[in-house]
């Protein structure tokens, strides 16, 4: 089979496709967001051990099994523990397909933004007030009455659409498609952000944000909650625990140099975050604009509100960076997408175009879920939308669990399955940079037990102390009465029956028949 597996063209064409998956609308807002909620500077400290402790060796652990298997994620990890590991493979890509809804979702909105300062002048759209349309002739300074006024509407499911039709283009020729997007999307992302940059510091005052930044704060380095949000943080930033990246190294040729890879796609993640740090820092501190621990904030509130009181070329720059959110979005959307086509591709010999249709029909309805319009909190005490609302609540399980528990049970899986040694040994032998034994006792030890560590504080913090979502917004504004007092625990439910159940159902389905041959073959619990 593996002699048909499609490849990708060259391996810059595969690192930009793997720098652009975990490059994404995170890197943009949440991460100076996150720096300036965790003392500035001194994030840094608890960021990079984060990278060096588990993001980068997670990378090389998800690299080398895609090359080694040769397969999808749930495939990959059956040869590397059974159908214990198929389990566990299929709840990761289910999880993270929960995720690309609402996801694109965002793009959509991203969309619908764009289109506002395109067709309006922006000191209007995000300086001024909109009268609601839904708020009993209620006013809101913008960009915030901009934003609601726009998801209280239909227009967005356009939006969604248009993400989602833009999705199955590009994925429509596996890495052939990818390749030649990421080739153009990449450089312009960064091309994009170094122009941010050089206005924002040339901005009086913009140099004060950048000293921040770099100017730690040594004393929240004792608040567990900085670890927390660091060790969180690269995992979410590296694309891991989705899937994607094993399913785009089993394209890569045999003699690839995977531990290279993944220190070059790390630190070319880690980069844009950093220059984006800059650019957003330079440009809030100049206009004495505070920044805030939020991604949705970020994105559709500080940031535009800082662009529109530019003293020129405010127009341009609120259109340069929607345009940077989608491009980025859109490779890291891609990707998931990717991941999952690949995966029952591989289980069940299913054809792209086929599979595409199938999931690019039911990923719209899903999105289109998070983009309802009907206003259930006229007052914004909360989220306002219904649509909005199940999207906070799904990212509640998706995200703050759903990816941590992968990785912590990626890593028992395959260091007490197969044996992370020969993972090892595969990946030595074209890597000029040796992995010793420490890679084993990264993945068998020290990550499952800080993964689990953050696991258990999530869930004292949150679920047991705080109640079902813990303190989170999420459930500040619920509708008394009727099925939508129940959405908190309506949400619950079909994240872990979309999750669990399904991962169940397509770990006993019967796919090709090589599939238990190779993995009688090649793994196995041990």
């Amino acid at each position: 089979m593996s002699e048909t597996r499609a490849q990708w063209k060259s391996k810059f064409g595969f690192i930009l496709a793997a720098s652009g998956s975990a490059i994404g609308l995170g890197n943009i807002v949440f991460f100076p967001a996150n720096a300036y909620k965790y003392g500035g500077g001194a994030f840094y400290l608890p960021y990079f051990i984060a990278l060096f402790l588990v993001g980068i060796p997670v990378m090389i652990l998800e690299f080398g099994l895609g090359a080694w298997a040769k397969k999808s994620f749930p495939l990959a990890m059956r040869q590397a523990g059974g159908k214990a590991g198929e389990f566990a493979g299929w709840f990761a890509i289910l999880n993270a397909a929960f995720i690309t809804l609402y996801y694109v979702t965002i793009l959509g909105w991203v969309v619908g933004m764009a289109g506002e300062a395109l067709a309006n002048p922006v000191n209007e759209i995000f300086m001024g007030k909109t009268k609601l349309a839904w708020g009993a002739g209620m006013q809101i300074p913008n960009p915030a009455g901009t934003f609601f006024a726009m998801i209280s509407t239909w227009l967005p499911m356009a939006g969604v659409l248009f993400v989602w039709l833009l999705n199955g283009l590009l994925v429509s020729k596996g890495t052939k498609t990818i390749e030649a997007a990421v080739k153009i999307f990449v450089p312009l992302m960064w091309l994009t952000m170094i122009i941010l940059i050089v206005r924002g510091v040339t901005l009086p005052g913009g140099m004060d944000g950048v000293s921040y930044l770099f100017s730690p704060d040594l004393n929240v380095l004792g608040r567990m909650d900085v670890w927390k949000g660091a060790m969180s943080q690269m995992f979410f930033t590296l694309s891991l625990g989705f899937g994607v990246m094993t399913a785009y190294a089993s394209y890569l040729p045999k003699k690839s140099d995977h531990s290279h890879n993944a220190f070059t796609t790390s630190l070319l993640n880690c980069g844009f975050e950093w220059i984006a740090g800059v650019a957003i820092f330079s440009m809030l501190f100049a206009l004495s604009i505070q920044p805030k621990a939020s991604t949705l904030s970020m994105m559709f509130f500080i940031v535009p509100q800082g662009i529109a009181k530019l003293p020129m070329g405010a127009q341009a720059f609120a259109i340069g960076f929607f345009f940077l959110l989608l491009i980025a979005g859109l490779t890291s959307s891609i990707s998931l997408v990717e991941a999952l086509v690949a995966a029952m591709q591989d289980k069940f010999k299913l054809s792209r175009a086929k599979t595409l249709a199938f999931f690019g029909i039911l990923g719209f309805l899903g999105s289109a879920a998070f983009a309802l319009p009907k206003v259930i909190d006229p007052g914004l005490g909360s989220n306002g939308t219904l649509g909005l609302t199940l999207l906070d609540l799904m990212d509640h399980w998706a995200f703050s669990y759903g990816l941590l528990i992968v990785g912590l049970v990626e890593c028992l899986v395959i260091g007490w399955g197969i044996g992370s040694h020969r993972i090892r040994d595969f990946i030595n032998q074209n890597s000029k940079f040796h992995l010793g034994r420490w890679f084993d006792v990264l993945i068998k030890f020290l990550i499952p037990l800080l993964l689990a560590v953050i696991l258990l504080m999530n869930i004292v913090q949150g679920e047991v102390l705080g109640g079902l979502y813990g303190s989170s917004a999420v459930t500040n504004y619920v509708p008394k009465g009727g099925i939508l007092s129940s959405l908190p625990v309506i949400i619950l439910f079909v994240w872990l029956l979309g999750t669990l159940g399904l991962a169940f159902l397509l770990t006993r389905a019967k796919g090709v028949d090589e599939v238990d041959a190779v993995c009688s073959e090649e793994g196995g619990m041990q």
